[in-house]
């Protein structure tokens, strides 16, 4: 039995909790990276679901990496916003809908050296898995204004 995916979505509740009850000033980062909470609408349910990732910027748009920690399982998020590109994005205090799209080929070729050497642990999780990694991109934040350090500033 696989108890990694338990885990995760274990922190990831608590991840939440932590982040909404102390409007991100706790947990607005981890491993050196920004947070946003994203919530998509769940693909079977209709329900929101969210989720707390680390996320880079590149120009007006945020860029979310679907690693799901290196699993063959892409992330549940990743699948909803597939059905359903319109989602719900907090950062530390603003929520701001937004609509996603995974980067094309140039995109990525683009933003994956950037993503990897900004946090390498983004190469071993495309290393431990079959399964290509989407980069997604979400447009649309027009005041959002998160003044973190990111790709494509």
């Amino acid at each position: 039995m696989n108890l990694r995916p338990a885990a995760i979505r274990a922190m990831g509740r608590s991840h939440r909790v932590i982040y909404r009850l102390t409007r991100g000033r706790l947990l607005g980062r981890v491993a050196g990276m920004p947070v946003l909470l994203l919530t998509t609408t769940g693909r079977r349910s209709g329900r929101p679901r969210t989720t707390p990732l680390t996320y880079f910027e590149s120009g007006s748009d945020l860029v979310i990496v679907a690693s799901n920690g290196g699993e063959d399982r892409p992330p549940a998020w990743w699948l909803n916003l597939r059905d359903d590109p319109r989602a719900m994005v907090t950062i530390r205090t603003q929520t701001e809908q937004v609509t996603a799209r995974a980067a094309n080929d140039d995109e990525y070729a683009s933003l994956w050296p950037t993503i990897t050497s900004t946090h390498p642990g983004y190469a071993a999780y495309a290393r431990r898995t079959t399964r290509p990694i989407p980069v997604m991109l979400l447009s649309g934040r027009g005041g959002l204004e998160t003044k973190e350090n990111a790709p494509g500033r």
